[in-house]
């Protein structure tokens, strides 16, 4: 294994949700960005570096970022990287190099994203802005006492909900040269009191805010820009079941190169159990301001149960190969269903 091998699964991959996309025609393609750590069980692995991290000090680790489709809740593409580098590490150029191939097959299609703070930068928005993809961005606004002062002399919020409610301004940190739409939003939260608590005596409740910035290009209304963008918390569903599922947290060897072709491999059985469902069935969702999955899929545990690791016997009779399975009219029906999908 080489790194042309690496390249070419992770062109495989590419394909197959490619293929997906043509055959579904959205005419709304998101595609959401965030990294997730791959810890080693010990010693010294190629690539790895020891990263800040609360759960595992010091321990070596890999920290891709993976880009993931929204609408079919399929894996696009994973960029390696040592488990010491920024969020934002290489993340330009792969954010680029993933919208320019999408842009190259589907011309007429809107194309969205949804980063979180750590790609807050003018280069990012910028060259998405320029280039027409609608995003939002998580806004580290801790970090600008300007964004903190207008928090702070606000007045007039308009509501959304029991618990929400925002504002909007058009601003530019100093060293941009363009203005973009903030979004402000506060969450009314139950304050956690820190006093003794005396049960004999009725204690009302205290709330409190808890405060969240947005950037974004998009012109849509301010809780429809929230529920889009809250709705990226759907990719750390998919990163969950990849570890969990596909053992993508596993890191097998202590060369690169394989470790990748693994993590690669992880992706392609998930898009390949996400292929085979939507191949077999209709899609049961219409689009939401979230964007969640079009269909409704079991998860690679639940459908390698169901029809993979299922007891039967392979005899000849009459020369003929078959299989023979406990009878089971529901499992038959799905399995019947499954393999007349995968013969089209």
């Amino acid at each position: 294994m080489d790194e042309k091998s690496s390249a070419k699964a992770s062109d495989l991959n590419c394909q197959i949700v490619l293929e997906r996309l043509h055959k579904e025609r959205f005419v709304t393609l998101t595609v959401d960005f965030d990294g997730s750590v791959i810890f080693t069980r010990g010693g010294k692995t190629e690539g790895t570096a020891v990263g800040f991290n609360k759960k595992k000090k010091g321990a070596r680790s890999y920290y891709p970022l993976i880009a993931t489709v929204a609408q079919t809740g399929q894996v696009y593409k994973l960029k390696n990287r040592p488990g010491n580098v920024h969020d934002s590490n290489g993340a330009k150029a792969f954010i680029e190099g993933i919208f320019k191939e999408i842009r190259l097959e589907f011309p007429f299609t809107r194309l969205e994203s949804r980063l979180d703070s750590a790609h807050f930068n003018d280069t990012t928005c910028f060259w998405l802005d320029d280039n027409g993809i609608e995003f939002t961005i998580s806004v580290p606004f801790e970090r600008f006492i300007e964004l903190k002062q207008i928090i702070e002399k606000r007045e007039r919020w308009h509501r959304i909900d029991k618990e929400w409610s925002f504002f909007e301004v058009d601003w530019r940190p100093k060293k941009w040269d363009r203005k973009f739409r903030f979004l402000f939003y506060r969450h009314q939260v139950r304050k956690k009191r820190k006093d003794p608590i005396q049960l004999d005596i009725f204690e009302p409740l205290a709330f409190d805010y808890d405060y969240k910035v947005i950037i974004t290009n998009k012109s849509v209304k301010g809780k429809t820009a929230l529920l889009f963008h809250n709705g990226r918390g759907s990719q750390e569903n998919i990163l969950g079941e990849l570890k969990s599922d596909g053992q993508m947290d596993y890191i097998p060897t202590r060369r690169l190169i394989g470790n990748e072709i693994w993590m690669s491999s992880a992706v392609m059985a998930h898009n390949l159990c996400r292929e085979i469902q939507m191949r077999s069935m209709k899609r049961t969702i219409i689009t939401t301001p979230q964007r969640a999955c079009r269909y409704v899929f079991d998860k690679l545990r639940t459908f390698r149960h169901r029809l993979i690791q299922r007891a039967g016997r392979l005899t000849k009779p009459n020369g003929v190969l078959t299989l023979t399975m406990a009878g089971n009219k529901a499992i038959a029906s799905e399995m019947l269903n499954t393999l007349e999908a995968l013969s089209i």
